[in-house]
């Protein structure tokens, strides 16, 4: 203030026009800027104000940049990541909010800003008319349509439960349970209240949808107890909203009380007015289970007695005659069979016999039907004769074919080139010359016939050849001794 306070009076001087020469020092642009800075922040250091969102970017590091304005002015807005991380709603352009911070400047633009540590909707007005232009929003896309909502299952194995472990929320939810039908059920922490519940509810039923096998449970419950607008905020958010619309799993909401709405109610499958009553559609109620399967049974004994009756009255209807009537006309029928065999066994002789007779079969018969047979015999042995001598031809060049192919690849062919074969006494081929040596007789085989032979004496083996040197390797100049 001192600094400001001889700047004005400095500026008045020299606005009089007799007024001499000081020696007031002169300023920089970044002295001036930096005690403006120092005058705006220890005199705002603590403002609260209420205005109206425009323009307002989320950078990527988090920070928040928005105008607070009304119908005469406008302030830029900061809010660091931190703050903005603790926020209840999601800001946006055209809510009426209230900040809470400090006064400050940016030097490079010559322009003050706001530098807010909390914000809140501008009361419960300003909240319901961003719930309902919210929900204009997410019914325009098709999210609230009943086409999409699924069926809840009527026995379901598993259900998780999306709720504060630590509530009265899921202890009501356990005991009517366990009271109706006792099934499994699943707790997926969250917080249900504050800046990160929002974010927790949506992991919560998007990792209940990840699972696979046994643990995915059959029906989803979001819950949890009454409040204020601004204490069910959280499930008014779009990424809830979102995510409990692409849940493959069925699900349930029981926010707050009956008289209670969040955007999640109309997104969901199934909207409980209670999280009790959540409990009370997501299972039947077991006795009532076991009273009807019991009266069901009844009602099937029931019917089949009247199905029995019935028949039996159709059987006695029926008139239907004893065992022993039914055989008569067997027996009967079979006496007339046994009669009547042997004139049909005589019959069938004498027919038998007149046949025979008819064929007059006699020797000179049996003689002629020979030479038929005969004489047939010729005729086919006549015409098979040339294709007979054929294939005899063929197979007698394959044969000689054959023939010279094997002389040719016989090892004798190969003696009558010169070459021969040593055996021993026992008739084992001999491969080599040091095998030769030990021999004292030898059996070696000409194309034409064989002849023994002996070893000479003093005769020495060739000398073994001289290992090749092992090749030098590049750069290698070897050893001089």
């Amino acid at each position: 203030m001192g600094r400001l306070d001889a700047l004005s009076r400095a500026w008045d001087q020299a606005q009089m026009p007799d007024s001499p020469t000081t020696n007031q020092p002169e300023l920089t642009v970044s002295e001036l800027a930096a005690s403006l800075k120092r005058t705006i922040e220890t005199n705002y250091d603590q403002v609260i104000v209420r205005g109206e969102l425009g323009r307002v970017t989320i950078a990527k590091s988090g920070h928040m940049y928005a105008d607070l304005k009304d119908d005469k002015a406008v302030l830029n807005t900061i809010m660091w990541r931190g703050q903005v991380d603790r926020l209840t709603f999601r800001p946006e352009e055209g809510l009426e909010v209230v900040a809470t911070g400090r006064l400050s400047t940016y030097e490079g633009r010559s322009a003050y800003q706001m530098i807010a540590s909390t914000m809140r909707p501008a009361g419960a007005g300003a909240l319901m008319q961003l719930l309902e232009e919210r929900k204009k929003k997410l019914a325009a896309e098709g999210l609230f349509d009943a086409r999409h909502k699924k069926p809840i299952p009527y026995m379901p194995r598993t259900i998780g439960v999306i709720t504060s472990p630590t509530g009265a929320v899921i202890r009501d939810i356990l005991h009517r349970i366990r009271d109706r039908f006792p099934v499994r059920v699943i707790v997926w922490p969250a917080l249900v209240q504050g800046e990160q519940a929002a974010a927790q509810v949506t992991t919560g039923i998007r990792g209940f949808n990840a699972m696979t096998g046994a643990d995915r449970p059959d029906v989803l419950i979001v819950a949890r107890g009454g409040g204020s607008i601004e204490d069910l905020w959280p499930f008014n958010e779009e990424t809830v909203v979102r995510a409990a619309f692409e849940s493959e799993i069925p699900l349930i909401s029981a926010v707050g009380h009956e008289t209670d709405t969040t955007l999640i109610d109309y997104v969901s499958d199934r909207r409980a007015p209670t999280p009790t009553g959540a409990a009370e559609i997501a299972v039947p109620v077991r006795t009532e289970l076991i009273l009807s399967v019991e009266e069901s049974g009844q009602r099937l004994k029931r019917a089949l007695t009247r199905a029995l009756a019935r028949a039996s009255d159709k059987l006695v209807a029926a008139r239907l005659p004893r065992p022993e009537s039914l055989l008569q006309s067997k027996r009967q029928r079979l006496d007339y069979a046994a009669a009547s065999l042997p004139r049909a066994a005589l019959a069938l002789t004498q027919k038998a016999r007149l046949k025979l007779s008819r064929l007059q079969l006699s020797p000179s018969t049996l003689r002629a039907e020979i030479r038929g047979q005969r004489q047939r015999l010729r005729e086919a042995a006549v015409r098979a004769r040339p294709a007979l001598m054929r294939l005899i031809e063929q197979r007698k060049a394959a044969l000689n074919a054959e023939g010279k192919l094997l002389e040719t690849l016989s090892y004798q062919a190969t003696l009558k080139r010169g070459y021969v074969i040593i055996r021993d006494n026992s008739g084992q081929l001999v491969r080599t010359s040091g095998q030769a040596r030990t021999l004292p007789v030898m059996r070696v085989t000409f194309a034409d016939g064989d002849v023994t032979a002996a070893p000479i004496e003093g005769d020495t083996p060739p000398p073994a050849a001289k290992p090749k040197p092992a090749p030098r390797k590049k750069g290698d100049q070897g050893n001089l001794f």
